[in-house]
C-alpha cells in the first residue's frame, strides 16, 4: 500500500468511527486532501479551471456542493459506512455539506470578539441542522475560525 493509500484509508477509518452524519461532514472537511491523494483534480481539470472567469468557477464552485453525494464523497462515506444505505449515506453527505455552508453563513463580521462569532454561527446552524455529535459542532467552530482568519 502506498503512503497515500495509507492516508486516505486512515482519514476513511477515522470516519468509520463516527455515526454516518458526523461521518459525513469529517469526510466532507477532508475533501481537498483526499482529492489530492487520489490524484484530483487532474491536469486537464486543472488546465479547464484556469480558463474558467470568477464566476464561472462560482458556479462550478455552487455545482459541486449542491451535488457533493454524487461525487467522491458517497463512495468515501460508503467505504466508512459499508452496511449503510445508499440513500441515508447521500442525504447525510447534503446534510454536512448544507450544515458546512450554514456554519459559514452565519458568520458576522462585527466587533465582539472572534473566538465567540464563531461559536455564535456555529450555533445557529446548529438550530437548523440538529444531529451531530458535540464534537462535530465543535469541530465546525473550529474550521470557521480556521477560514474567517
Amino acid at each position: 500500500m502506498t503512503e497515500e493509500e495509507t492516508e486516505v484509508a486512515r482519514i476513511i477509518a477515522d470516519a468509520a468511527s463516527l455515526p454516518l452524519l458526523d461521518a459525513a461532514y469529517a469526510l466532507w472537511r477532508w475533501r481537498y486532501r483526499l482529492d489530492t491523494l487520489e490524484g484530483r483534480p487532474t491536469a486537464e481539470e486543472v488546465r479547464i479551471n484556469r480558463t474558467l472567469t470568477p464566476a464561472q468557477f462560482a458556479v462550478k464552485y455552487r455545482w459541486d456542493r449542491d451535488h457533493a453525494q454524487d461525487g467522491p464523497a458517497f463512495t468515501h462515506l460508503k467505504r466508512a459506512h459499508p452496511d449503510a444505505d445508499d440513500n441515508a449515506i447521500g442525504q447525510a453527505i447534503i446534510t454536512a455539506v448544507k450544515f458546512e455552508d450554514a456554519c459559514f453563513r452565519y458568520f458576522e463580521a462585527t466587533t465582539a470578539e472572534y473566538w465567540q462569532r464563531c461559536v455564535h454561527a456555529v450555533a445557529l446552524a446548529r438550530k437548523d441542522y440538529p444531529g451531530f455529535l458535540e464534537d462535530t459542532y465543535q469541530q465546525a467552530a473550529n474550521d470557521v475560525a480556521y477560514y474567517y482568519k
